[in-house]
């Protein structure tokens, strides 16, 4: 089966100025989120990609868009279904001011029991339901046309690929939020017919050691994990 590449999108506006973006449209890529992108091309260098999905939000096509442009005839896909949690009424709040919520203690607690507010909001068990089956549905696509030992890429949000990371490595959602994955990063997960391999998370460094000749299983305060994913280190 294939290996997956989840590519985190690069740092937004929206991460840089401490908000909770969800679906609000019109958050690209701010100047270090434009430098995450633009070196993707070279971390995937030793790569021979099948294919390319992205969440349909500008901040994920902005973060493919030098990896299409150095790769041409690269086929690309949108897919609503790996796109950023539905926060509802969270959308476009500071997560400074969401932190006092009494939800905010559920999300980090135990994110099962967690449904977002407002009639978009969208539950924690939704968001991972529909993204692994968004995975496999594209697992079983690339491998039919590319073969077994295809590599491919989805840029997605940081909830949304801890919430896929839970699942391949067996992980509880309850425990999602003790993962962490930056803006601009790679996991990397290889599928097989018995299990899945987490082979790189949240990598922010090379990655020509993912090539297919060497496949093998070889916020805030407190600790909570930023909702939405976070802005990475300084």
């Amino acid at each position: 089966m294939p290996t997956l590449l989840l590519v985190r999108h690069g740092r937004s506006t929206a991460n840089t100025a401490g908000i909770l973006a969800g679906w609000t449209p019109g958050v690209g890529l701010d100047e270090r989120g434009a430098a995450q992108a633009a070196a993707l091309p070279a971390r995937l260098a030793g790569l021979p990609l099948a294919a390319a999905v992205t969440s349909p939000l500008q901040r994920c096509r902005e973060t493919l868009r030098p990896l299409l442009d150095a790769r041409p005839g690269l086929p690309l896909h949108a897919d609503e279904r790996i796109g950023e949690c539905h926060y509802g009424d969270w959308s476009g709040r500071k997560l400074a001011e969401l932190a006092e919520e009494p939800l905010w203690t559920t999300v980090q607690r135990h994110p099962t029991a967690a449904e977002f507010p407002g009639e978009e909001g969208e539950s924690v068990r939704a968001m991972q339901a529909r993204a692994v089956d968004a995975v496999r549905d594209w697992n079983t696509r690339i491998e039919a046309e590319h073969g077994p030992d295809a590599v491919y890429v989805m840029c997605s949000h940081g909830d949304v690929i801890k919430s896929v990371v839970a699942d391949a490595v067996g992980l509880h959602l309850d425990h999602f939020q003790r993962l962490a994955a930056e803006p601009g990063s790679v996991t990397a997960v290889r599928y097989t017919p018995l299990r899945p391999f987490l082979l790189r998370l949240g990598d922010t460094g090379d990655l020509a050691g993912l090539a297919p000749a060497s496949t093998g299983p070889d916020s805030t305060a407190a600790g909570d994990a930023a909702v939405g994913g976070g802005a990475g280190a300084p």
